[in-house]
């Protein structure tokens, strides 16, 4: 029965992984694919093998998530509370994907967590939750709109006497490159979210001590799960950040992505922060936007955006709790 539990809740982990990587494509390539730098399937092509690399260049998110936020309940109740918290994250994932709205797949499952450890009865580091999780939520956006105002503000500066085609056609070059960094980044920070979940689900069924590294297989799997779900691509959200919010051009694209991939290699490797990679790449577009003119920005479409972040944590929370109450009526 435990081995069985330990399969089913890694399973779950790589289906999450595989709904984060069709939902959070967008993040990486919706720019570049909205500015014509490149065509969509390459664009799916480039992220979901830059997400592979990603995946292998660090561990201090992993560790974040494994030992950071929730005392590692124990059992076959540890294993079940697992289990509630990436149905929780699925499910809203889903939800956001179908409506097209551009929620964090990270938050889904912090919440997912918090909600199914409150209904099992296990301890929750709010200090870590409060640190890593909330205050970097709160942050991150805020970083990424104002450095994607003032990025774009010194393309603007340095460009200001180039031909406009001609620039044009260099940035629409180097957003490939840019385009690349956004999707190491992403998948540097979310292949390591999946990582720390199934470390817990081992150290639960007793398969590795707690401070034991992370086994290679689990890199490989989950980094392969992101690149696959990358590539089956999230067409609806990419819509929404690559048109809705504000049509950009290249130069707007470059500085967008360049904006995102900083904050998110800095939040990984200086402060080991699960930052979401949706909530920097949105702001970076919207300060990017701003630049033009304030009300070149569809606010309205922004302002839906934000609402589903703030929501996402307890949504999740609350169907994770639900999910661990069911699982304990028929299972535990």
């Amino acid at each position: 029965m435990d081995t069985f539990a330990l399969i089913v809740t890694i399973a779950v982990a790589l289906g999450f992984t595989y709904t984060n990587g069709f939902h959070d494509s967008a993040n990486a390539i919706a720019t570049s694919v909205s500015t014509r730098a490149l065509t969509p399937r390459a664009a799916l092509a480039m992220a979901a093998v830059m997400n592979l690399a990603g995946a292998f260049l660090g561990s201090g998110v992993a560790k974040t998530v494994s030992e950071g936020l929730i005392q590692t309940p124990e059992g076959s109740k540890g294993m079940g509370i697992l289990f509630a918290a990436l149905i929780g994250a699925i499910t809203w994932n889903l939800i956001t994907w179908y409506f097209g709205l551009p929620s964090s797949s990270s938050h889904a499952l912090f919440g997912g967590m918090v909600g199914a450890a409150l209904a099992g009865g296990t301890r929750v580091y709010w200090d870590g939750v409060l640190d890593k999780i909330i205050i970097p939520m709160f942050l991150s956006p805020v970083v990424g709109l104002i450095v994607g105002y003032l990025v774009m503000t010194a393309i603007m500066w340095l460009f200001r006497r180039s031909n406009p085609h001609k620039a044009k056609r260099g940035f629409r070059i180097a957003q490939t490159v840019s385009a690349a960094g956004m999707a190491l980044g992403h998948g540097l920070q979310d292949a390591q979210k999946t990582m720390g979940i199934v470390v817990m689900a081992l150290v639960i069924a007793d398969v590795q001590g707690a401070g034991d590294p992370i086994p290679v297989w689990v890199k490989i799997v989950c980094a392969m799960m992101l690149s696959l779900g990358t590539y089956a691509g999230g067409w609806r959200i990419m819509r929404t950040l690559g048109r809705k919010i504000i049509e950009l051009d290249p130069p707007q694209g470059f500085a967008a992505e360049t904006t995102g991939a900083s904050i998110m290699f800095a939040t990984a490797y200086l402060f080991k922060a699960p930052i979401s990679t949706t909530h920097v790449i949105t702001s970076a577009i919207m300060g990017v936007g701003a630049t033009k003119r304030v009300n070149a920005v569809r606010w309205g479409v922004a302002k839906n955006i934000v609402l589903g972040w703030f929501i996402t944590m307890p949504a999740a929370a609350l169907v994770a709790a639900l999910s661990f109450w069911v699982v304990n009526l028929a299972v535990l």
